[in-house]
């Protein structure tokens, strides 16, 4: 018998899932659990992973976490930038790097990143990261020295080009940058894919359930046939309804109490980890969170798991900037005042 859950059922499981209200885990093990989480945007996903850690984290300390190599920031799917563990970049790779590489060979050709030039890229760029990481603005200046044009976007697709092949991560940080960084060649066990798939699939349902196959397949870019196979070996994977639609849980099902208020940064996967994101927002509502579809993904104030508007802290010297509030769905005067206070106390920056 399959179990029905309603869309507030699923909102709920969801915020539990996402450890929106903390956890006891440390930096590194909250996106060891995640799999991965949207990295688009740095300062974001350093908030993102501090709001999922144990109370009293902060910033730094996932910053630190980056520092020690516990974490690294990467391309492990469909292009995007992701913040993840070394062994789960390596994981994803295997099974997106050439899905990755297809789908970028028209913008690479309409570059002239013929495969000369990336293997000149490639050798350039192996043997100084082999001496020290490297800013960003230094692999640039090096590719520029070795006769490669870097501008028009070339320079960053070259980039991410190799980084999908697995020869450099984001790693440590200098000031507020993130150094690139040689990855470590990761050995791998004959029939260890499936396995490494299976694992990779049950960390995103038991970070984002209840999750759809389509959410999966969505997130992955990988076939349904081939993420559905991948479901079908996880042993605790458990299929319930959403308002009658077909989804996935892991473990039989907890519904949490009515949650409150709750703030998620910018391009956060409350909102990016889903292909259908109509639980949690309206169309006015996303429409708010990007607006004019411009793939700038805002804060998002939460009300029991519907988000209900934007926030930010504006960029000033003051020592208590005014929270800036953007309300779209209607809230009573006594949730417009949680809302206002939670935003004062965000302590993430």
């Amino acid at each position: 018998m399959v179990i029905s859950l309603s869309g507030q059922d699923a909102r709920r499981m969801r915020r539990s899932s996402q450890l929106l209200g903390g956890s006891d885990l440390s930096p590194a093990d909250v996106v060891r659990r995640a799999v991965a989480l949207q990295g688009q945007d740095l300062p974001a996903v350093l908030r993102a992973i501090a709001v999922r850690s144990r109370p009293g984290t902060t910033v730094q300390d996932v910053r630190d976490a980056f520092d020690r190599g516990e974490l690294v920031r990467g391309w492990p799917m469909r292009g995007t930038l992701f913040a993840t563990t070394p062994e789960h970049l390596a994981a994803l790779l295997s099974f997106t790097a050439e899905r990755i590489r297809n789908m970028a060979a028209r913008r690479r050709a309409e570059l002239g990143l013929e495969e000369t030039v990336l293997a000149r890229g490639r050798d350039t760029l192996r043997e100084a990261l082999g001496e020290r990481p490297l800013r960003r603005s230094e692999a640039l200046e090096l590719w520029e020295a070795a006769g490669i044009d870097t501008s028009d976007g070339r320079g960053y697709h070259l980039l991410m080009h190799l980084c999908v092949e697995g020869l450099a991560h984001w790693g440590r940080f200098s000031g507020t940058e993130q150094l690139l960084t040689l990855t470590a060649p990761r050995a791998v066990s004959p029939g260890a894919a499936d396995g490494d798939l299976t694992a990779l699939v049950r960390g995103f349902v038991l970070a984002r359930g209840p999750v759809t196959e389509a959410d999966l397949a969505w997130w992955t870019k990988l076939p349904r046939t081939v993420v559905r196979k991948a479901a079908a070996g996880v042993a605790d994977l458990v299929q319930v309804e959403v308002d009658g639609r077909p989804a996935w849980i892991i473990g039989e099902p907890e519904i949490p109490e009515r949650s409150g208020v709750s703030l998620v940064p910018a391009f956060d996967e409350w909102i990016l980890g889903y292909a259908d994101r109509s639980l949690v927002a309206s169309p006015a509502m996303l429409a708010a969170i990007v607006p004019g579809g411009n793939g700038v993904f805002r804060p998002a104030v939460l009300d029991d798991g519907v988000a209900v508007g934007t926030w930010r802290l504006p960029r000033t010297s003051r020592a208590t900037p005014e929270p800036v509030i953007d309300l779209v769905e209607r809230v009573s005067a006594a949730k417009r005042r949680a809302i206002e206070r939670a935003v004062a106390n965000w302590p993430h920056g």
